[in-house]
């Protein structure tokens, strides 16, 4: 995690004493006692830096407690990734121990490296100038198309999950999550479940995917416009790429002043790419076509975010949230639906323009 992350002021719910043993059984402390905080940001793994002295800095990783959702919380999954991930092009932390052992510390967890760097909550990064804008955008781009370059099966991964059809599975998870919520959606959210699998694109690919890449799961070289870590993997699986570029493409569809979006934005004038530049940069260094069917991969994760806010908000009506903002979050899933409907509306007028010529 970043060194300029928030510490909570709140005093850490983890048991110093089997935690201690534990991580000496594994070589990683001595005999100086744990310096453990929480670190904020992020709805879903309760996160915490340990101080083991010298310089055994890690993060603890670890379920959150009560009743969850079958398959959310995967930090198992979380840990093989990045493990598997070590000696690729993607940078990660280093992964140092798993216990699925819930009787410990409450719940299974993960330690890995604590990395030194800085981490940009603001996509329109306030602060830089527009030639490190240029630059930070730049790379997160070189690392999304590094990722789906890997050899997943090379690399261990090839039973990961399942080949094709990764964009009709993801709806009909979404869908099903949705459905069997207590609270209510809205009317685009509706629309999307009927129109989005009655739209799916012809053609696909099976590659890696992050699930969740955006600026604020990277980590930056404290001094240059390099990613040292790509972090938050729970949602990571063998997928469509292009599923997951235009997952952090919304950025640019999302109003700045609604939530993490640059639309709205002079991106000109800040350094930013525009969206169609941002996706011209990933086709240049993958070959893929990205734009063929780009409003529809947009709606299709609008939705998706959609429907994790809506599980976010799930979770605070059921006292199981873990971020303190859970319920604000939650309230933004209805306008990104929105958009999403948008987004479709975008999709079948071109389509309809496509066919007239």
């Amino acid at each position: 995690m970043s060194s300029n992350s928030n510490a909570s002021s709140s005093t850490p719910t983890l048991p110093m004493e089997a935690l201690t043993a534990y991580l000496r059984a594994q070589g990683l402390a001595g005999d100086e006692p744990l310096k453990v905080s929480v670190l904020a940001g992020g709805q879903s793994n309760p996160t915490f830096r340990i101080d083991a002295g010298g310089d055994r800095q890690y993060v603890l990783r670890k379920k959150p407690p009560g009743t969850l959702i079958a398959s959310a919380h995967a930090i198992d999954r979380e840990f093989r990734v990045m493990k598997a991930l070590a000696d690729t092009g993607v940078p990660v932390p280093k992964m140092l121990a798993y216990c699925e052992d819930d009787s410990l510390i409450g719940t299974p967890f993960y330690i890995m490296q604590f990395l030194q760097g800085r981490v940009f909550m603001d996509q329109g990064l306030p602060g830089l100038s527009n030639a490190e804008r240029t630059q930070i955008y730049r790379e997160m781009n070189r690392v999304i198309a590094a990722l789906h370059a890997v050899d997943y099966k090379a690399v261990g991964l090839h039973d990961y999950g399942k080949e094709g059809n990764y964009v009709g599975r993801q709806i009909a998870r979404w869908t099903r999550q949705c459905k069997e919520s207590t609270l209510p959606v809205n009317d685009s959210m509706h629309k999307l479940m009927e129109w989005l699998p009655a739209n799916l694109p012809e053609g696909d690919e099976t590659t890696l995917v992050h699930g969740d890449y955006r600026l604020d799961n990277l980590i930056f070289h404290p001094t240059e416009p390099r990613v040292i870590g790509v972090l938050d993997w729970e949602l990571s699986t063998l997928g469509h790429p292009l599923a997951d570029l235009s997952y952090q493409c919304m950025g640019w569809r999302i109003p700045h002043d609604l939530w993490r979006g640059i639309g709205g934005l002079d991106l000109a004038q800040l350094g930013i790419p525009s969206e169609a530049e941002y996706v011209k940069w990933y086709s240049d260094a993958t070959g893929r076509n990205a734009a063929g069917h780009w409003d529809f991969y947009i709606a299709y994760n609008l939705f998706r975010m959609a429907a994790i806010l809506h599980g976010i908000a799930q979770r605070a009506a059921d006292g199981n949230a873990t971020a303190d903002d859970a319920v604000e979050t939650g309230r933004k899933a209805g306008p990104l639906a929105d958009l999403g409907w948008e987004a479709a509306e975008r999709f079948e007028a071109q389509q309809k323009r496509n066919k007239e010529n």
